[in-house]
């Protein structure tokens, strides 16, 4: 029988944040250090993403794209 591996919830996490930006970046046609950049600096990672997991992980990519998109434009024009 195989054996099967656990992965920290955290790590799957991450694995998720890394995707939002990717999938971000994308729907932009812009870099995803770009995206990460400004998701950092208005705080969306840990205060999005991250506290809305259980929620957001069950969402198509292109409702992501389309999410990260608007909650970052307002995020950022809130600075």
């Amino acid at each position: 029988m195989p054996t099967t591996i656990q992965i920290p919830k955290i790590q799957i996490i991450m694995a998720f944040v890394a995707t939002c930006i990717e999938t971000t970046a994308r729907y932009l046609n812009v870099s995803y250090k770009e995206i990460y950049t400004r998701m950092k600096k208005v705080g969306m990672i840990e205060n999005y993403i991250y506290k809305n997991y259980e929620t957001l992980h069950t969402q198509s990519r292109e409702y992501l794209a389309e999410d990260m998109v608007e909650c970052l434009k307002i995020w950022e024009g809130k600075q």
